[in-house]
């Protein structure tokens, strides 16, 4: 898209052989505009007529394209709509457009066929897919997995209990090397209700919560089930449902989720600190 200079320095959209104000003669120099602009007023066209560009509601709009300091008139469209819509809340003035280009080119102004706000989210269909590499201490920890065991580390400085063991204490910064076996049984200490789909979840809504397992002192991240979504409470005591030990991989996946047992919830003020 191009523009002519006047003899004051404005940029005028289309190009004519004079300025509308002054009556002189312009300028040669053509300058690029554009092609993005914005709207500085517009006309809703609830029914179209036979003669108009589209066969639904739209919008006659002047836009005025970046680095133009006039407008051109040019049809808007907005989308889908019922004949007889009102216009959609998103037409404003200085609403952001985008020229929409035909694939076959005449040199005329139709070469632009409308247009368009400009796009600001979209939403794709993605699917990421990544392997992970642990590192020693997660390869012990699935091996542990893998047997039916869950382990985690002490830490040599301040003796926390890490599971899943990560070979390092996060608070002291330093190596950890020693296992302690823990048992599958533990306390809930915080969770949420999930409205959304996971194909690892029992149904919906699903429960993900933190447990702190009996003997450790970092709660791992997990599944909750067997238990209404609205009856599920901090404190309370649960045990892991193991998948049947032919299915059994290197994988977090042998535990399905938590479960609640038949034990006395534990105080807040006994779980506050690991929250």
């Amino acid at each position: 898209m191009v523009g002519i200079r006047t003899a004051d320095g404005r940029v005028l959209v289309p190009p004519t052989e004079y300025d509308p104000d002054t009556g002189e003669d312009v300028t040669d120099e053509f300058v690029e505009v554009g092609p993005a602009g914005t709207v500085t007023t517009w006309s809703w066209v609830p029914r179209p007529a036979r003669e108009h560009p589209f066969d639904r509601p739209f919008a006659w709009a002047l836009i005025r394209p970046d680095g133009a300091d006039t407008a051109l008139v040019h049809a808007l469209d907005l989308g889908e709509f019922e004949p007889g819509a009102e216009p959609p809340k998103a037409l404003t003035t200085g609403l952001r457009v985008r020229p929409k280009w035909r694939a076959e080119r005449t040199g005329t102004i139709g070469d632009i066929e409308c247009f368009r706000p400009e796009v600001t989210m979209i939403n794709p269909q993605a699917q990421l897919e990544f392997r992970l590499r642990g590192g020693r201490a997660m390869h012990r920890f699935l091996e542990g997995i893998s047997e039916g065991r869950i382990t985690g580390h002490r830490c040599p400085e301040c003796g926390d209990v890490i599971v899943p063991m990560k070979g390092l204490c996060s608070r002291d910064g330093v190596q950890t090397t020693e296992e302690v076996e823990l048992p599958d049984t533990g306390t809930l200490t915080t969770f949420a209700v999930n409205n959304i789909p996971d194909p690892r979840a029992p149904d919906v809504p699903f429960v993900s919560g933190y447990v702190l397992l009996d003997g450790a002192d970092v709660p791992m991240l997990t599944l909750v089930a067997g238990i209404p979504a609205d009856q599920v409470r901090m404190g309370m005591r649960v045990k892991a449902a193991w998948r049947p030990r032919e299915e059994w991989t290197a994988s977090m996946n042998n535990i399905k989720w938590f479960e609640p047992i038949d034990e006395p919830d534990v105080p807040f003020e006994e779980i506050k600190d690991h929250l």
